[in-house]
């Protein structure tokens, strides 16, 4: 249904710091960076396609309440990786990977909270494998 998601930042090049380690661990990139206007933009994705950006030059960026991303992890062990690389990184955590089965059997997630304060995810819909079952540290 969505094309892209935009969200505003405070400080673009800590922005783009946090993105370019954390997106690398579900498979996307970043994929372009313009100037326009003073404003500084950069969009993420797989190649050709960003389809998630961030904005910087707006000043203090304030998240909306109850903002939410989340971002497609192809397996659970992205989810994992996707979480270590978030709290290295600056971010906060929101929730330890695991299964949320409240919202379905084999819903697997992690939350943290960018530098910013926006609250993202990343999520496996796929039944594990028996090797997910021990992650490694």
């Amino acid at each position: 249904m969505l094309d892209h998601v935009s969200i505003v930042v405070s400080d673009i090049a800590r922005a783009r710091a946090f993105y370019d380690a954390v997106l690398p661990t579900l498979g996307y990139g970043r994929v372009m960076d313009f100037e326009h206007e003073g404003k500084s933009y950069t969009g993420y994705g797989p190649p050709q396609k960003p389809a998630f950006w961030i904005y910087g030059g707006y000043g203090q960026a304030a998240p909306p309440a109850g903002h939410h991303l989340a971002f497609v992890a192809p397996n659970r062990p992205a989810v994992d990786a996707f979480h270590r690389a978030a709290l290295a990184g600056g971010g906060r955590d929101e929730g330890r990977p695991g299964l949320r089965p409240e919202y379905h059997p084999n819903y697997y997630a992690a939350f943290v909270f960018d530098p910013d304060g926006h609250k993202i995810e990343a999520v496996c819909h796929a039944p594990g494998t028996f090797s997910d079952q021990f992650p490694k540290s």
